[in-house]
């Protein structure tokens, strides 16, 4: 596996590397998914009256998420990647303490979006260091190996959550993130250099952040390859803050629904890695167009289905499905996110805020308002996959042509 000219002589090999920036971005996995399984106790602890509202604690956890990148991105910018990551794993670790310790459904929110505000830093300084050291192809490569291992965690996460809801309590849950925060800080100081170099980092000004955005929303491909993102990504929310409750509600499934959970994450890993192996051979716009084509269809056949046919299925039929969904996500996430941050690796960090924030806060908004339409069936989850894969795929062919031309003018430029 070969690096970009850009590469700043970093002496971890390439599985370490793909490891670190997985254990890093896998963070905020933890937070979701260990403490899906806990749900139901929490809402009883917090004396939660509108099951929907328990959804909260996920969508909170991303709205920081969205907003926290907008700090770190130029952070990392100005500071370097590493000194970054620092600062959000102790807003991180403040944001677990008060959600171990809450006694409400606010404090709990608050801290949850703490942890996203924390974690915010994770995601977007790791799309910061891998543009650093790969471009294109790649890059996408790479990101399809992170994400690979990073599934191990929401994999195990839920299977985790369960066994500590069991033996210590939810509150224990928050813990076991502050650990992996620990650890990631840990390796990251003592084994990876840092990929900024000072001659390239920007100082952080109201000018230099306002050109910045300005060059980002200028370039069209990017813009709509990021919009692209973010319905994508909200077909993944809306699953992660309905899971729990439609696996209880319409199939019955309370103790062993982190077994149901981990064995759709191995296929999301499974994608993942496939995507990772063949995407320099097909191209990163070619396996999204399929693979959205794919989730389209399987969606609408679903919703079909749910309609007119049974609007209970069997619980096969739906692992179906939701497989079929799943294996979309990897060879999605990656590939668009590549192909957004391509033209952006000058301004690698302030690029990775941006798309990061816009395509979180696109999903976030997305996401809770399918969540407030659960009715204890499978129907809003099928159609808004169906209407976000749609929608998605759309963007993508727009950007690619808006990536034609901007090319095709470079061209002439260069010919003149």
């Amino acid at each position: 596996m070969s690096e970009t000219p850009r590469a700043t002589g970093a002496n971890l090999g390439t599985a370490e590397f793909v490891a670190l920036m997985a254990t890093l971005t896998s963070l905020t996995a933890l937070s979701i998914d260990a403490v899906l399984p806990a749900f139901s106790v929490i809402k009883n602890d917090l004396n939660v009256q509108n099951p929907n509202n328990v959804q909260l604690i996920i969508s909170a956890l991303f709205l920081g998420l969205s907003l926290g990148q907008f700090l770190f991105g130029p952070v990392s910018d100005r500071f370097g990647r590493k000194p970054a990551v620092y600062a959000g794993s102790i807003v991180f670790a403040l944001g677990a303490v008060l959600a171990a310790t809450a006694t409400s459904l606010p404090v709990m929110i608050f801290g949850r979006l703490l942890q996203g505000v924390g974690a915010s830093a994770h995601r977007t300084v790791v799309m910061a260091i891998i543009r650093d050291k790969f471009s294109g192809a790649e890059m996408a490569r790479i990101l399809s190996f992170v994400t690979a291992v990073f599934i191990v965690v929401p994999t195990l996460a839920p299977l985790i959550g369960q066994l500590i809801l069991i033996s210590f309590g939810w509150r224990a849950i928050f813990v076991i993130m502050l650990v992996m925060a620990t650890v990631g800080c840990i390796w990251l100081g003592t084994r990876q250099p840092e990929t900024l170099k000072p001659e390239n980092r920007r100082i952080i000004t109201a000018k230099v952040l306002w050109e910045g955005a300005e060059e980002i929303a200028g370039n069209k491909a990017t813009l709509l390859f990021t919009t692209a993102s973010g319905f994508v990504f909200a077909t993944m929310m809306t699953y992660l803050g309905t899971a729990q409750p439609m696996f209880a509600d319409v199939f019955d499934i309370h103790e062993t629904f982190p077994l149901y959970f981990s064995g759709l994450a191995v296929v999301f890993g499974f994608a993942a890695a496939l995507n990772g192996r063949i995407v320099r051979h097909i191209g990163p716009l070619k396996m999204s167009q399929v693979a959205l084509i794919v989730q389209i269809v399987a969606s609408l056949s679903f919703a079909f289905y749910l309609l007119f046919v049974d609007t209970t299925p069997s619980l096969w039929l739906f692992m179906i499905y939701l497989a079929l969904a799943f294996s979309c996500q990897p060879m999605l996430n990656g590939n668009l996110n590549a192909m957004s941050m391509e033209p952006m690796g000058h301004i690698a960090g302030l690029a990775a805020t941006l798309i990061g924030a816009t395509t979180t806060f696109i999903a976030l908004l997305l996401s809770v308002l399918v969540g407030r339409f659960y009715d204890q069936t499978l129907i809003p989850l099928s159609i808004a996959y169906c209407v976000f894969g749609s929608a998605a795929l759309v963007f993508v062919i727009l950007g690619a042509r808006a990536q034609r031309v901007a090319k095709a003018q470079i061209a002439n430029a260069v010919s003149v």
